[in-house]
């Protein structure tokens, strides 16, 4: 369940994405309405799985208790697939460090879904199927591994039905073509992959877009008001920002 702001500055604050508190926007498509948070290359943008001791984070929640003092939480999203104890299923990397190692192998689920792909912060943003990163490793500070891809060099996922009639809340992260824009989106409403990819693909018009999960997908922007309740997850991806500060400072 969310809970969203429906007052007059809130209001404004979505319609101005370019406030620190405002990084997120409903988008509709094929009458579906999807809220995309946005991450531009130099903002503080990371991954986050365990805390300093070694016990799992979990919630957005537990999160804005493990930031730095001064810094604050802008958006949280789950971030890729995990096992029942919550660890990554493939790929992860956590400020420089190889956490779990990449998965190249078919298997069942969506994250054997191949192609399935490895989003990547570094010197650029990225999205890159999992084979082609694994013959070819990128420097990514932060990296975690998911799948199925949803767009693939301006294509649809090839296993992908236009009919299809499974259909979950999901979320997902697609990279602009100059690397500078990361897009999180989650949709409001049960969608199709299809129907997912089709999102990214012809109205965020990314060249490349991975599904991160689907039935879990939960979304936090305490600027705006939401706060999608849910179990605790494996990998957050969070976009991190100075405190804000106080009145009369």
């Amino acid at each position: 369940m969310k809970t969203i702001a429906t007052n007059a500055a809130a209001l404004m604050l979505l319609a101005t994405p370019a406030l620190a508190d405002a990084p997120c926007a409903d988008r509709s498509f094929d009458g579906t309405t999807y809220t995309v948070c946005e991450a531009k290359l130099g903002q503080d943008l990371k991954l986050f799985l365990d805390d300093p001791d070694g016990n799992l984070i979990g919630t957005p929640e537990r999160l804005s208790e493990v930031v730095p003092q001064g810094d604050r939480v802008v958006f949280a999203m789950n971030a890729g697939m995990y096992h029942p104890d919550r660890k990554p299923v493939g790929l992860f990397i956590e400020n420089g460090k190889e956490l779990h190692s990449i998965v190249t192998s078919e298997g069942p689920g969506n994250f054997g879904l191949l192609p399935n792909g490895v989003f990547c912060i570094g010197e650029r943003f990225s999205v890159t199927e999992s084979r082609a990163f694994a013959a070819d490793p990128k420097d990514c500070t932060y990296a975690t591994q998911s799948g199925p891809m949803l767009v693939i060099d301006g294509a649809l996922h090839p296993k992908f039905l236009a009919d299809g009639t499974s259909k979950n809340i999901r979320n997902g992260v697609g990279v602009s073509a100059d690397g500078k824009t990361a897009y999180f989106a989650i949709s409001d409403a049960p969608v199709s992959f299809h129907e997912f990819g089709r999102f990214f693909r012809d109205e965020m018009q990314v060249p490349n877009a991975l599904y991160l999960d689907g039935k879990i997908s939960r979304l936090t922007v305490p600027g705006q008001g939401r706060e999608d309740m849910g179990l605790p997850m494996g990998p957050i991806v969070a976009l991190i920002a100075p405190a804000a500060p106080a009145a009369g400072d």
